[in-house]
């Protein structure tokens, strides 16, 4: 096929439409512009064949015979160009976007946000698997992790989402049994560790000077989420990952004690391969990522 065979194709748009309701001022409500200009599309049209496509009579406009004939053949082309365009369309719906994220993140921040995301974006399906382990890219599925650590040395493109800042937190109810106003008061309370952050207590008790006050008696949980848990029913004091419980602060599931939280220069970063460019799909979920981080977590 030769170009130069095709008709110009925005005066041919409009010349379906205007044959399909038969009025060049339905057509233009159709196509949100004026009636005027759905006759000049039809003039540069009919100037390109070299032919009347419609005339006008008392009945209104009607198309012409070779008109007819024309919008015949035409129109179901079109119809097989909005159906292709809707099985694309459709296709890239059912492509999800695969993100590794740890389960404290994912139930403490993005789970209940997610609707907000699936609303701006209905055509991109987020999945999630909760691993632990630094992402592989080269051996795993990921479009998209969210990993802890410092951005030096990493074999992944990085985006900086907030610091992983530190500090104890524990339930109202406890305060009421057993006020905890000084560091010593930590004495008459069970600390809660998490099994894959077990360095934060001593980490903050060694930044307060107090390491002395881990005790044999504490509790360990397989994880984060477990350890919040149980410092909302008021077992012990957990060390909290602040900027993820914000939500838990405002509601009043816990409370941040001491007014002592520490930065060790840990981040959470969104990262994806440096193999390859990312796509639409992760381009705009960091995008919305940051900006409702910037809103919940950050302030700005």
């Amino acid at each position: 096929m030769n170009s130069k065979d095709l008709p110009p194709l925005n005066p041919l748009h409009v010349f379906d439409v205007a044959a399909r309701v038969g009025s060049f001022a339905q057509a233009a409500v159709e196509l949100n512009v004026t009636q005027s200009a759905v006759s000049r599309q039809i003039a540069t049209l009919e100037g390109s064949l070299g032919i009347r496509l419609f005339e006008r009579g008392r009945r209104g406009l009607t198309l012409t015979h070779a008109g007819n004939a024309y919008w015949r053949e035409v129109a179901p082309a079109f119809a097989m160009i909005a159906a292709a365009t809707q099985r694309v369309k459709r296709d890239v719906r059912l492509e999800p976007l695969r993100i590794r994220i740890y389960a404290t993140f994912a139930m403490k921040w993005l789970i209940k946000r997610l609707p907000d995301f699936e609303a701006q974006f209905p055509g991109i399906t987020v999945q999630m698997s909760t691993i632990v382990t630094p992402v592989n890219f080269a051996r795993e599925n990921v479009d998209l992790a969210i990993q802890l650590g410092r951005a030096d040395g990493q074999k992944a493109e990085l985006i900086e989402l907030f610091p992983d800042i530190i500090q104890p937190v524990c339930s109202p109810k406890l305060l009421k049994k057993k006020p905890i106003a000084t560091l010593d008061d930590l004495r008459h309370h069970r600390l809660l560790h998490s099994h894959y952050r077990r360095n934060d207590w001593s980490d903050w008790l060694s930044a307060a000077g107090r390491k002395d006050l881990l005790k044999d008696q504490d509790n360990y949980y397989p994880n984060s989420l477990l350890a919040y848990e149980a410092a909302a029913k008021g077992i012990g004091v957990a060390i909290g990952q602040v900027q993820l419980l914000g939500d838990d602060f405002a509601d009043g599931t816990l409370v941040p004690l001491f007014d002592r939280p520490i930065d060790r220069g840990l981040a959470y970063y969104a990262a994806w391969s440096k193999d390859r460019e990312p796509d639409r799909k992760v381009r705009v979920f960091v995008s919305w990522l940051r900006r409702n981080i910037s809103e919940s977590i950050t302030g700005n």
